[in-house]
This record gives C-alpha cells, sequence and structure tokens, in this order.
C-alpha cells in the first residue's frame, strides 16, 4: 500500500505562483512512478505532469508545458509541483497518484490516488 497527501493548493491571483506537495508513506516510494492530475468542476480528470522513479524523466501536458515543473525528493518521500504562470483555466482540485512502471503515464492508470488539494486562481 502507498499512502499519498496532497498539500500547499490555495488561492491565487492569475499570473501567481504555489507549489503543491505530496508525501508518501507506505511502499519504498522510490520505486514509484509518480504523476500529478486535476479535475476541474464539471469536467473530467487530466493528466498533468509525471516524473520517473529516479527524476530523470518527465512528462507534461501541453497546457502547463513552460509553467509547471514536476519534481521529487526520494530522501523525503515527497514529489512537487510548482506552478508558475497561473491562469484561471488551471482552477481544479490537484490529485497525487503513484503507479510501478513509466508506462503510459498520461493515462488514468494509477495504482494509487491521493485525496486531492483545491488551486483556485482568481482573474
Amino acid at each position: 500500500q502507498v499512502q499519498l497527501v496532497e498539500s500547499g493548493g490555495g488561492l491565487v491571483q492569475a499570473g501567481g505562483s504555489l507549489r503543491l506537495s505530496c508525501a508518501a508513506s507506505g511502499r519504498t516510494f522510490s520505486d514509484w512512478t509518480m504523476g500529478w492530475f486535476r479535475q476541474a468542476p464539471g469536467k473530467e480528470r487530466e493528466f498533468v505532469a509525471a516524473i520517473n522513479w529516479s527524476g530523470d524523466s518527465t512528462g507534461y501536458a501541453d497546457s502547463v508545458k513552460g509553467r509547471f515543473t514536476i519534481s521529487r525528493d526520494n530522501a523525503k518521500n515527497t514529489v512537487y509541483l510548482q506552478m508558475n504562470s497561473l491562469e484561471p483555466e488551471d482552477t481544479a482540485v490537484y490529485y497525487c497518484a503513484a503507479k510501478r512502471f513509466w508506462r503510459l503515464v498520461r493515462g488514468m492508470n494509477y495504482e494509487y490516488w491521493g485525496q486531492g488539494t483545491q488551486v483556485t486562481v482568481s482573474s
């Protein structure tokens, strides 16, 4: 089992920044591919970013490329999502997720999910 707890969400003005954190516990964190997803009201959950176990491979949705950065600290069992130049369209609940392999990382086939943290961007 892997338990995931997100934090760092909040209300920010357009153009501002937030850093989300996801603390993992349970099985060896460094074995897992980690992803961030988001779900806006009335919309389906969508892929945001992913990072492999070592941090040397990352992937991003086109909508956030160049603005968001995913990173991880295996010593702290934590994955981060640095979000810059935020836009009202980024408003959503952000979820952290874990999967065993660096494969099909943009899909929803992650084994473990956190409860989410709300990000609201005002215009």
